[in-house]
């Protein structure tokens, strides 16, 4: 496995991680499940965006906004 898919990888267990923190009523599986199928985690695989090498804190922020208005801004 590369670096950058190990920090790809990094990067979705933060992210379901936060959205537990911010959730407590969701399981680990719904948490991935809600990442994998978010526009923010088409961006996290595309290398030019540059999403994993960024803080999963900023990364989360993309996440809550399309998950509060259904895309990404």
């Amino acid at each position: 496995m590369s670096i950058q898919e190990q920090m790809k990888l990094d990067m979705v267990r933060h992210l379901a991680l936060l959205l537990i923190d911010d959730n407590p009523q969701l399981t680990m599986e719904q948490a991935l499940t809600t990442v994998f199928n978010s526009d923010t985690y088409q961006r996290l695989l595309r290398e030019v965006t540059g999403f994993y090498h960024q803080s999963p804190r900023y990364v989360y922020a993309f996440l809550k906004n399309e998950l509060k208005t259904g895309s990404i801004k």
